[in-house]
């Protein structure tokens, strides 16, 4: 496939409780490759499931080059719209359908991790009735949906009770929307996260939120997080979250790009060091990492979106498979 311009679907929007930054993300890529000259058709998934079933007919009738996956969570990163777009033959970017189902899944993703070396929280699934009669580790810990991302459904249960101890059912938290979470102790410390862009590990950005910890509201509500590219971490720190994070984007088989998010107990130094996630299909609104770290490179946003396309092109070039 040449170099363009090209004919590009880019899917978007979906019934995820990310469906408005999918939409943001959506938008600025449409943007970014109508400027550049290529033929783009935006598809909305819908925001129900029963308008998502018109979506086969709306990639025949687009008929592009290539597709631009700009979903967040279920379906479009869990493996169910990479499994049909393998099933119609389209070429599309970022991770294919067996890595896209481990990754999603938080513990799915530390069993295919840990066993090589890659530093993870312990914890374990808990059913949320559990939770209403005991806790399931020492607090403080987290608990969090298996497979949610954008921080969504995190809480923080605190020594000082802050949900009631054991934990309030009446209380609102995630455990009024999931019927099992994952617990994991809470790690001290700082925010950071590390992009990955085809074989090479881009920058540390660190994340500071104003008030709080780095949630859903943190993340995508300008001015509320301070972003710090390059993070002002030790060389060796800096060091092993990028080499971490080249290792789990190697080892799920990512495309194109991911990004791996880390807690770092500053007072542990290396042994403070834990990989959280890794996010198959990472923003890219305006406040997005990954276009952050791109810029720090060097790179405009235009040429981030082409240099994702390219990736996804040449993959299918070789006679890649999409893991």
């Amino acid at each position: 496939m040449s170099a363009g311009p090209w004919k590009v679907a880019v899917l978007m929007g979906g019934w995820a409780a990310e469906r408005d930054v999918s939409l943001s993300s959506g938008a600025g890529i449409v943007k970014a490759l109508e400027e550049r000259g290529h033929d783009v058709v935006a598809i909305d998934l819908g925001a129900t499931p029963a308008e998502g079933r018109d979506l086969p007919a709306k990639l025949i009738a687009a008929n592009p080059d290539v597709v631009f996956n700009a979903l967040h969570g279920v379906p479009g990163e869990d493996g169910t719209v990479q499994g049909l777009m393998d099933i119609m033959g389209f070429t599309y970017t970022h991770s294919g359908l067996v890595t896209s189902v481990i990754a999603i899944d938080k513990q799915l993703t530390k069993q295919h991790l840990v066993p090589h070396g890659i530093p993870m929280p312990g914890g374990r699934i808990v059913a949320c009735e559990e939770l209403f009669a005991a806790d399931p580790l020492p607090r403080p810990y987290v608990v969090k949906p298996v497979n949610e991302g954008s921080s969504v459904g995190v809480a923080i249960v605190t020594a000082e009770g802050n949900y009631g101890n054991p934990i309030g059912r009446d209380v609102k938290g995630p455990w009024q929307e999931f019927d099992e979470l994952l617990a994991e102790p809470f790690i001290r410390g700082r925010e950071l996260t590390v992009a990955v862009l085809g074989d090479k590990a881009l920058a540390v950005t660190e994340l500071r939120p104003k008030s709080g910890f780095y949630d859903y509201e943190a993340k995508y509500t300008d001015g509320l997080t301070e972003h710090i590219c390059p993070a002002d971490v030790p060389a060796e720190i800096a060091e092993a979250m990028m080499a971490i994070a080249l290792k789990a984007h190697r080892l799920l088989g990512c495309r194109s790009t991911s990004r791996s998010d880390f807690r770092w107990d500053d007072e542990r130094g290396l042994d403070g060091l834990f990989l959280l996630e890794v996010n198959t299909q990472p923003g890219m609104t305006a406040l997005s990492l990954v276009p952050e770290q791109a810029k720090y490179l060097g790179m405009s946003y235009g040429e981030l979106v082409e240099a994702i396309i390219a990736d996804a092109l040449a993959s299918k070039a070789a006679g890649g498979s999409k893991r």
